[in-house]
């Protein structure tokens, strides 16, 4: 007889993963952030050539909506109100994305703070995941969990986007065009899949950081990346320095990236030019289109303070704390079982 009724993790697991939620609420709570909720469905959605939201349609609605692939636009318009400092605990979801690490609808927790720096929001990021690690207490462990993965009593090591690269490949790579970026990863008999054109820029540097860095970044606990190429700057600011770099970060656990963070972006014209960008990329990869122009656009036009954000995937966040390989471990009912 089928199984496909039940759960795929056990309830002690999810049991495990509500006292980690709770936990997460709190630790925000003492940080001064306030709860807010945003809609699911929205007409405004992310421009992202590499996400593909899942789309609506019903005349009821008033047309075409859009599940979203963050909470992040309807944050920004609630900041540019005059929220100062938000987190949302909210579902997020994204199209043909499935696996070990991935479901098609999956749990996201996502923060804004006005005057915070993105290295601010590093060192709070830090601080959420040593939380996670302490919980529960030993005094309040009914059934013992299972211990957490070791972390250093020293900072989360931060390292740039490029001396990553140079630590791994002996070279910085930003400067480097596609060709030098082949050659590099013909040196280290990195292989090309077959739809990665020869002058898709920050294609081979996704494929030289997954293959090369990646596995470097693997050997340590926790580690921060930082500064990402300017090209890669989705909604963050970019820094007038030479190179120029994304204030951005990622931060790996174990090997597994967990969460993005931004200096947000405020400048509303330059926000639509990267998602007509974006646009155009999803027309010439034969994607769906989607709306360039949208509330988010008209809050950044009336004012969207300096501020910092950061998404973070909680079920990732989960298998690290609990030691769980997939993410079907973690939630009730994955895709094939919905």
């Amino acid at each position: 007889m089928s199984a496909d009724h039940r759960p795929t993790a056990s309830l002690l697991t999810l049991r495990r993963r509500a006292a980690l939620l709770r936990a997460v609420r709190e630790e925000f709570h003492r940080e001064g952030y306030w709860e807010v909720e945003t809609p699911l469905l929205s007409r405004d959605v992310c421009v992202d050539a590499w996400l593909d939201p899942i789309i609506v349609r019903d005349d009821s609605l008033g047309g075409e909506r859009f599940l979203q692939t963050s909470p992040e636009f309807a944050m920004k318009r609630l900041v540019a109100a005059g929220a100062d400092a938000i987190f949302e605990i909210t579902r997020a979801f994204r199209r043909g994305e499935q696996g070990g690490r991935h479901n098609p609808e999956f749990t996201m927790v996502e923060w804004y703070r006005v005057g915070a720096t993105y290295s601010e929001q590093m060192s709070f990021t830090e601080r959420l995941v040593r939380a996670l690690a302490a919980f529960p207490a030993e005094a309040s462990m009914g059934d013992p969990w299972p211990p957490a993965p070791p972390l250093s009593d020293e900072p989360f090591p931060r390292i740039r986007y490029d001396d990553a690269f140079e630590a791994v490949l002996g070279t910085r790579i930003l400067t480097l065009q596609s060709r030098q970026l082949r050659e590099l990863a013909a040196s280290r008999n990195v292989v090309a899949p077959e739809s990665l054109t020869a002058d898709d820029l920050d294609g081979w540097r996704n494929l030289l950081l997954a293959e090369c860095v990646e596995p470097w970044l693997a050997a340590q606990p926790a580690v921060f990346l930082y500064d990402y190429p300017a090209s890669q700057a989705a909604l963050a600011t970019v820094a007038p320095i030479e190179p120029p770099v994304a204030r951005r970060f990622e931060l790996y656990l174990g090997g597994v990236e967990i969460c993005n963070g931004y200096q947000e972006l405020t400048d509303a014209e330059e926000l639509s030019r990267r998602m007509r960008k974006q646009a155009a990329l999803r027309r010439a990869a034969g994607l769906s289109e989607l709306p360039v122009e949208g509330r988010l656009l008209a809050a950044m036009r009336d004012g969207l303070p300096e501020c910092s954000g950061v998404a973070l995937g909680f079920d990732r966040l989960v298998q690290w704390r609990l030691g769980l390989p997939s993410i079907a471990d973690v939630i009730a009912f994955p895709m094939d079982r919905a």
